[in-house]
């Protein structure tokens, strides 16, 4: 299978991404557990306009990362893996399989508690990290792997934007959320009369969060709305969208969400951290990203291509699928923003970024013994 450049580009971001996450992780984990621990911790629970600054990161920065969700996934639907009704089959049903399964599991054992709103947490999978830990192999992974991987996380987390759209919105203010949805629509009569200039959009996108911000919809959901407006003409490198997308990769992979991870994984652990783990919730988040996530994508794709759905690409098997979703548990960043949203008391929110940190080590670490082993014996 014959690669994009532009495929190859947003490959290579996301596996140095992945790379700089991990260190970042284990800097912020041991700073928040070395002699300098309170100031850290206190460092990022500071307060500025009434929000703290992890606030103002998740809230604001990653409004950008949701912004190149979108134009990715944009470009993947005009021209990618997504263009192909037969090609986008397989990873959309993999990744309603990745989904859904891994939600139910957290229900099963969460359903009717105080914990049940964090059925979202193991639904979502981390591209960097996932896309990381599969670069590691080398040239031995087939290019179909990398492509199938690639678009079932970007439709993760699509589906991750709608859960958090629908099931995680508190009481709604209509009139900002009018104002908020008018902009984008002016966004669009813009778009329509090919106005190409990125100021107009970028403008009006800060105005959209400000609104969005105050209307009860989360404010990172301007990211991905405000992407299907900016012009993409052609898809060419010329075009509003393509010098968007390229200028956001780096700063995304590089600065905003190693920071994201830096702010969010400064946790102390206390002595008996491994309590708070003997829990429904962090069974369900462990268990959901785990187990999960390779059961239900195996499952849905094995079902899709038997009912004719979708079919398997030729080099790929049924292996490198259950590989895939092994490292589909990889869910971090997109989990651990979701838990933020889930959950108001601090001390389950802790345990559960905890849960989520073991889980992804987990799933990352058995995708890449087991897609390597396979891939050896190839």
């Amino acid at each position: 299978m014959k690669l994009t450049k532009t495929f190859k580009a947003f490959f290579e971001n996301e596996k140095s991404g992945g790379i700089i996450l991990l260190v970042v992780t284990i800097l912020s984990l041991f700073l928040a557990n070395s002699s300098i621990q309170i100031p850290y911790v206190s460092f990022w629970e500071k307060e500025i306009a009434g929000h703290s600054v992890t606030d103002w990161i998740n809230d604001g920065l990653m409004t950008i990362f949701f912004l190149l969700i979108g134009l990715e996934l944009e470009r993947e639907i005009y021209h990618g893996e997504l263009s192909n009704i037969k090609n986008a089959s397989l990873p959309i049903m993999a990744a309603f399989g990745g989904m859904l399964v891994p939600a139910a599991i957290f229900l099963v054992l969460n359903y009717g508690t105080t914990t049940q709103n964090g059925a979202g947490i193991p639904m979502a999978t981390d591209i960097a990290f996932a896309i990381g830990i599969l670069s590691l192999l080398g040239n031995k992974v087939p290019a179909s792997l990398k492509v199938f991987l690639t678009a079932l996380a970007v439709i993760d987390d699509l589906g991750a934007i709608i859960v958090i759209a629908i099931f995680y919105t508190t009481s709604i203010s209509f009139l900002n959320l009018g104002i908020a949805l008018g902009i984008w629509c002016l966004l669009f009569v813009l778009n329509r009369m090919k106005i190409h200039n990125l100021i107009p959009y970028l403008i009006g996108g800060v105005i959209m969060w400000y609104f969005m911000l105050n209307s009860g919809v989360h404010a990172t959901i301007t990211g991905v709305i405000l992407a299907f407006v900016i012009p993409f003409g052609d898809g060419g490198e010329k075009t509003s969208s393509y010098r968007l997308q390229h200028f956001l990769h780096q700063p995304v992979a590089f600065f905003i969400l190693p920071l994201f991870a830096i702010a969010n994984t400064a946790l102390p652990i206390t002595e008996n951290w491994h309590e708070g783990l003997n829990h429904a919730n962090t069974y369900g988040i462990i268990l959901g990203l785990v187990v999960g996530k390779p059961l239900g994508i195996l499952l849905f794709s094995s079902v899709g291509v038997t009912a004719g759905l979708c079919t398997l690409p030729k080099n790929l098997k049924w292996a490198h699928i259950l590989g895939a979703g092994m490292l589909g548990g990889i869910g971090f960043t997109m989990s651990i923003f979701i838990t933020v949203l889930a959950f108001k008391n601090p001390e389950i929110i802790v345990f559960s970024k905890i849960a989520i940190l073991i889980a992804s080590v987990l799933s990352g670490i058995l995708g890449f013994v087991y897609l390597r082993n396979i891939l050896t014996k190839k």
